[in-house]
């Protein structure tokens, strides 16, 4: 860590630029006046002073590529780190309290006298804060009370994962402050994930915390999900000619907890039909020899979820390979059956009963007009609510974004990159 006024010095100098490029941001002047405006208000917010030791942090959201609900059955995903981030800035304050201010949300105070979960804790930030400070004690290091001021362009409900990328947010600073930096990113990731499973109460697989903490695109092998296996995939997108698309639906997350859980409850009932924990301990032909009795005792949904699953764990790797030996054709080709698969057989798109409101599927239809038969687009993320993706020809982009914002109102697409660092620390 260093002293505050030594941190405002060296961004003056120029000694934080490097780290920021590394973060994809190409406005530098922009960068440093955002950690500039940062550290004032993490100032005035906890009274510290110039003598103050800080870190500065930060961790990005994520986009999933390919791997639809395949990481919580140990499947194999694609995904990747976007230039959209938390920073903050955190230090020590001497007491058994951890306290997190999010710009423009409430604080969050956490005292640290139990790290047990609490149940009137869960579907909050405190979760998240409760449950990493746990798995760092859990892991022999002493963890005492903090202050974060963090400021975030990972908006809750975008589909890039806000809760992951807070949750590596505040690994990266716990590894910081506690645990001499000995934690790798995956390490970090798996914090995350038992703290948003147990702690927040949302049965995610480790996809996101993933894909944030590591950084870059990665393909990542979950079949041990104790030891994932990652692998760096190299992607130039704008060299391929397309860009990245994120676009928001106009729907909510909120209160579809119930939706999500079903997807990992259904897929395990019918790994359980065969006496599995997980579908990557089943094998496709096992489900198809016995669909008639698999039908009877799951249900059909349960079935057809299970059959996506097959489908897009193999579709991951073929995504992976396809980019890396720069087949757009073939990506492409993926891309769109997985959001069919997505669709058709996860049934992820629309919430149980959804009649008036079909957010999701309006989004897809509008941008499958608006690609014109060119690059592709699918869900992106847990469905139900929130995002799609779609990879959209550089040369057709701005007509893209104009034909979309037409449709679902301003400022619904947003053209992101994907970010060569992870969770990491700009200046300590």
């Amino acid at each position: 860590m260093q002293k505050l006024v030594d941190v405002r010095r060296a961004l003056q100098a120029g000694e934080l630029d490097n780290g920021l490029k590394e973060t994809l941001c190409h406005d530098l002047a922009a960068g440093r006046q955002r950690v500039a405006a940062l550290l004032d208000r993490f100032q005035s917010t906890f009274g510290a002073g110039e003598d103050t030791l800080v870190s500065l942090c930060s961790a990005p959201g994520r986009t999933e590529i390919c791997g639809n609900h395949t990481d919580h059955q140990h499947g194999r995903v694609l995904a990747g780190a976007v230039n959209l981030d938390f920073l903050a800035c955190a230090a020590l304050n001497g007491t058994n309290t951890i306290r997190f201010q999010s710009e423009g949300w409430p604080m969050v105070e956490v005292e640290l006298d139990t790290l047990e979960p609490k149940e009137e804790e869960k579907e909050s930030t405190a979760s998240l804060v409760r449950g990493m400070a746990a798995q760092a004690a859990k892991m022999g290091y002493q963890v005492t009370g903090f202050d974060v001021y963090a400021t975030s362009q990972v908006l809750p409900g975008s589909g890039l994962s806000s809760s992951a990328a807070c949750e590596v947010l505040l690994g990266v600073i716990e590894n910081d402050l506690f645990c001499q930096r000995h934690l790798d990113p995956v390490t970090i990731a798996q914090m995350g994930q038992k703290a948003e499973n147990v702690y927040f109460g949302k049965p995610s697989g480790l996809m996101d915390q993933t894909a944030s903490s590591v950084g870059g695109a990665v393909a990542i092998d979950f079949a041990d999900p104790a030891a994932p296996v990652v692998r760096s995939v190299a992607v130039d997108l704008a060299g391929l000619g397309y860009a990245l698309c994120i676009i928001d639906s106009g729907a909510s997350h909120a209160d579809l907890t119930s939706e999500y859980a079903a997807v990992p409850q259904e897929m395990g009932a019918v790994a359980a039909y065969f006496g599995k924990q997980v579908l990557r301990e089943v094998e496709e032909a096992q489900v198809l020899e016995a669909l008639p009795q698999l039908r009877k005792a799951v249900g059909d949904r349960a079935v057809l979820r299970a059959l996506h699953f097959f489908a897009d764990d193999q579709r991951a790797q073929q995504e992976a390979d396809a980019l890396e030996q720069g087949d757009m054709a073939a990506f492409l080709t993926l891309v769109q059956e997985s959001g069919r698969s997505s669709w058709e057989l996860l049934q992820n798109i629309t919430p149980a009963g959804a009649v008036a409101e079909q957010a999701m599927a309006v989004a897809l239809t509008v941008a499958q007009q608006a690609l014109k038969g060119k690059g592709a687009c699918r869900v992106h993320g847990g469905g139900f609510a929130g995002t799609i993706q779609a990879f959209v020809p550089l040369d057709g982009l701005e007509e893209f974004r104009t034909q979309v914002e037409k449709a679902l109102g301003s400022g619904s697409c947003h053209v992101l990159s994907i970010r060569p660092v992870g969770g990491t620390v700009l200046w300590s």
